[in-house]
């Protein structure tokens, strides 16, 4: 495979992955995290340094919007719920073996 088209299937995989996480706000950044290690804040950061090594003019705030599908503070009313004590413990259980 070309890199160009590996380029392109990576990039199509990805739009495929923030659509997902779009359509189901029901999951939950600390879910993510506990599970997965990264969360959606994680793919605005990610999205940032990108864009930084390519020289464009991309803060995090804009990236969150592009990776949440609104601005962040809309998406967080709508659908981020309070973080139960047992994800709580189950969070700091997985930071606390990462060290």
């Amino acid at each position: 495979m070309d890199d160009n088209t590996r380029t392109q299937l990576e990039a199509a995989a990805f739009r495929r992955l923030i659509h997902h996480l779009q359509t189901h706000s029901d999951v939950q950044n600390i879910d993510l995290m506990i599970l997965a290690d990264f969360c959606r804040n994680c793919l605005a950061k990610w999205y940032v340094a990108a864009a930084e090594d390519q020289n464009v003019d991309l803060n995090y705030e804009q990236a969150r919007e592009i990776i949440y599908g609104m601005p962040y503070k809309e998406w967080q009313a709508k659908y981020q719920g309070e973080a139960t004590p047992e994800q709580l413990a189950a969070l700091e259980k997985k930071l606390k073996s990462k060290s």
